[in-house]
């Protein structure tokens, strides 16, 4: 039987939110989605839930994004996790990071949470920090403007326009991580940019 991934892309519920740069790793999950013409449908775990494949007869993908707020993602995700009988180290995480530059993907597994609530939550629900992630760049805000307002900001209109690429690389590199593992993914978008 091919083994099951949990993939959750982070971010808040709400119109308000949708555009939002702390929205980039629901933004994933839904490309994810429509790349396999599946719906994101509500679940009792308090998430939006689609069931998938990796490709034919390869990994099982639960794809889901939480119906709560950023800083309280654990509780869905460990919910998640206990319905489809996922370990920590298949559940992988994609969300915002403000330290990588706009325009990167990075992937790893482990470590601390940066700063990322979100990413917090999540470890303490699970009871371990040892999961994938899937950390999409925003880079830092400009000046002084408080972090915790630039990653609630959307997209500035030059942004926008990388947004599409952006997503797709972070959607690529889930795929690679689930079916080549994490050396492949990161040698694949850790490599300097030519």
């Amino acid at each position: 039987m091919a083994e099951t991934w949990l993939v959750v892309g982070l971010g808040n519920p709400g119109p308000r939110y949708e555009a939002t740069r702390h929205n980039i790793g629901q933004m994933v999950i839904a490309e994810l989605a429509a790349r396999r013409s599946e719906t994101l449908r509500a679940h009792k775990a308090h998430a939006r839930v689609a069931e998938s494949w990796l490709r034919p007869g390869a990994q099982k993908l639960v794809l889901a994004t939480p119906n709560s707020f950023m800083n309280v993602s654990g509780g869905p995700v460990s919910s998640l996790a206990r319905f489809y009988d996922v370990p920590a180290e298949r559940v992988v995480i994609v969300h915002d990071e403000l330290d990588i530059p706009f325009d990167s993907v990075k992937l790893k597994i482990g470590g601390g949470h940066g700063g990322h609530n979100g990413v917090r939550d999540v470890a303490k629900a699970l009871g371990t920090a040892d999961f994938p992630r899937v950390r999409v760049g925003i880079g830092r805000p400009p000046g002084r403007q408080d972090p915790a307002d630039w990653v609630l900001d959307p997209f500035s209109s030059a942004e926008r326009g990388v947004l599409p690429s952006l997503i797709g690389d972070a959607a690529d590199a889930v795929e690679v991580l689930v079916g080549d593992g994490l050396l492949a993914a990161q040698q694949r978008w850790h490599a300097p940019r030519a």
